[in-house]
């Protein structure tokens, strides 16, 4: 049986139950082979139950520094009886299983193309502690130390990362430290080691930071200017609210301890939207941080955000759906009924970050758009991007950046200018507006979700109602020109294919374009970023004769938006869907266009008539 033999490039996964304290074991795993120099990318699985259920931890490991998901297990972390034949089938072949080695397993129960260790966790750990809880919890710390010989882990670098996470509670950092060594040391003994996959110092990860998208949104939304955000409690999303608390008690206390600005936990979804909204025609900068069930329960609110013309910022961290669906696992699956919120005809500003740094900047610019448009803005990320750190680019912030409030009227505007709430006065489909209290006696209107005239006088005559949408279409089309726009990524020849992709499926499209050009499929890429879609996405896909949209979602709602708003043959947009819950891999993009494209250059051509 031939090994696989890595430095630095590799996949391991541990399995473990839910509950059992292993997932700061693990991470701190993964931080220290960031530490070493090695970019890394974790992706916490776990169940939507308190405790008991299978849960995983995925991390790869690529000097490269490539962080989406490759495809395929190297190393298996097998601490989990329930999942143990499941998890053998995903290790490679030549690959490794790790085990608590405790209770025996009979030779049926192992594969003959892998190399299996076994280290009696369990029963080191009843030897040294009496505490239950102590037993579970250090045996994660001790299989992390057998792994550090294994795999030539720097022990101080773990052992600095202890004293980091328990710093001023030295027993804590003593404790874990002794069960730290009593793996090394049964490794070091009784284990074959270092194996063919390891870890060596490098000095690949540079000033990247390494956060989750959700701590990132929220610090978006203070450095944007949101001063009220009203949310519900909803898996995957809680966080960003948290988030923004963190850091408003941090930033936006002043010196006499005044607290500039406001949170409310609402008694539901419907209540925290009503209150967004409310505090949008105000004139606070207001969020909320949802997800999909609490979008569904937000349309007639949004709705109204709409039609009414006020500005609205709304974070959804996308999970597996319908109805309560998979609530601990990833989809993209919220693009159409968040495009299309509400009944009637209505359309909606989504951006699309691809990383922790542009959940920031997108949080931010959303806010703005919100004013800039009056209109809601929703800012699409999804678990994987959420729930999960990740390398990437440091945020900036331009201290003498303002914020775009749009089109707001003064007192003094409103003493020499014409003011109609819903007319269209500069052409580009966005009419002006005022804040409550600005002028005693000018500037007022009544904000209704019926239909009304360009004054906002009530009004059921169809000129008025066609003008009135007509503009919200003029000015969805301007949002077009301000939104964030896409990012190509030409291929090194020349190509008749081209891809689409958008969100959490970036890190692993990337590294799919370049395996791909390296067996000689060369593909133009385009990145989006936003919706409305600007003219440079129709100009994309008019240059390729088939163009491949890659989404995570069952029903192909990017590539249905392509269609009914540019207006694309459908037959030119190959669907790429990955619906399972997890996160995208390289492998299955770059398997997926493999096959469609040579089926492309061996089909036969149709003759001319």
């Amino acid at each position: 049986m031939k090994q696989i033999e890595a430095t630095n490039d590799f996949v391991i996964k541990f399995a473990n139950v839910n509950g059992s304290g292993s997932a700061s074991a693990n991470e701190l795993f993964a931080k220290a082979i960031l530490r070493m120099g090695v970019p890394v990318s974790p992706r916490n699985i776990f169940p939507s139950n308190i405790q008991g259920l299978p849960t995983w931890y995925e991390v790869r490991v690529s000097e490269k520094g490539y962080l989406g998901r490759r495809g395929g297990i190297d190393m298996m972390v097998a601490m989990n009886p329930q999942t143990w034949a499941a998890d053998l089938e995903e290790i490679e072949p030549g690959g490794f299983l790790f085990y608590d080695s405790t209770r025996p397993r009979t030779a049926a129960e192992f594969r003959d193309d892998i190399t299996v260790i076994g280290m009696p966790l369990t029963e080191i750990c009843n030897a040294v502690y009496s505490d239950p809880r102590q037993r579970q919890l250090f045996k994660n710390i001790m299989y992390v130390g057998a792994l550090s010989v294994l795999l030539e882990i720097d022990p101080k670098v773990i052992e600095g990362l202890l004293s980091e996470q328990y710093k001023g509670k030295e027993k804590l950092i003593a404790s874990n430290v002794q069960a730290l060594n009593l793996g090394r040391d049964f490794a070091k003994e009784h284990l074959k080691h270092p194996l063919p996959i390891r870890v060596r110092s490098a000095h690949r990860v540079g000033e990247r930071i390494f956060v989750d998208g959700n701590t990132a949104a929220g610090l978006g939304a203070v450095y944007g200017g949101a001063t009220v955000c009203a949310w519900y409690p909803i898996t995957p999303s809680t966080s960003v609210a948290e988030a923004f608390m963190s850091y408003c008690a941090k930033f936006r206390v002043d010196s006499q301890g005044q607290h500039n600005y406001a949170i409310v936990q609402g008694e539901d979804e419907l209540a925290s939207i009503g209150m967004v909204v409310g505090a949008g025609w105000n004139g606070s900068r207001a969020f909320t941080a949802t997800s999909g069930p609490g979008i569904s329960l937000m349309t007639e609110f949004i709705g109204l955000a709409y039609f009414a013309e006020i500005p609205v910022t709304i974070v959804n961290v996308q999970r597996g759906g319908p109805s309560t669906g998979m609530p601990t696992r990833t989809q993209q699956a919220d693009i159409v009924a968040c495009a299309y919120a509400s009944h009637g005809d209505t359309k909606h500003v989504l951006l699309l970050p691809e990383d922790p740094r542009e959940c920031f900047e997108h949080t931010a610019t959303a806010l703005d758009l919100a004013d800039r448009l009056q209109t809601p803005v929703f800012v699409m990320t999804d678990l994987d991007i959420g729930m999960n750190q990740r390398l990437c680019e440091p945020f900036n912030w331009d201290d003498s950046r303002d914020y775009d409030r749009g089109k707001v009227m003064t007192a003094e505007d409103l003493e020499v200018k014409d003011f109609g709430r819903y007319k269209d006065v500069d052409g580009d489909g966005i009419p002006w507006r005022t804040l409550p209290g600005t002028h005693p006696t000018r500037g007022s209107y009544f904000t209704r979700g019926t239909t009304r005239d360009a004054y906002a006088r009530y009004s059921e005559r169809g000129p008025d109602y066609i003008y009135n949408v007509q503009r919200l279409l003029h000015k969805f089309a301007t949002a077009a020109t301000l939104v964030p726009q896409p990012v190509p990524r030409p291929a090194a020849k020349r190509t008749r294919f081209g891809v689409i992709f958008f969100g959490s499926t970036s890190p692993a499209m990337h590294e799919a374009l370049d395996v791909l050009a390296a067996q000689g499929i060369h593909v133009d890429a385009l990145r989006l970023r936003a919706f409305p879609f600007a003219a440079s996405v129709k100009e994309f896909i008019d240059a390729h004769e088939l163009v491949f949209v890659v989404e995570q979602n069952r029903d192909a709602q990017m590539r249905s938006l392509l269609v009914n708003e540019l207006e694309i043959n459908p037959a030119k947009l190959c669907k790429v869907l990955h619906y399972d819950g997890t996160p995208i891999t390289a492998r299955f993009i770059t398997a997926f266009i493999t096959d469609h494209v040579h089926e492309a250059v061996v089909a036969p051509q149709k003759e001319a008539k």
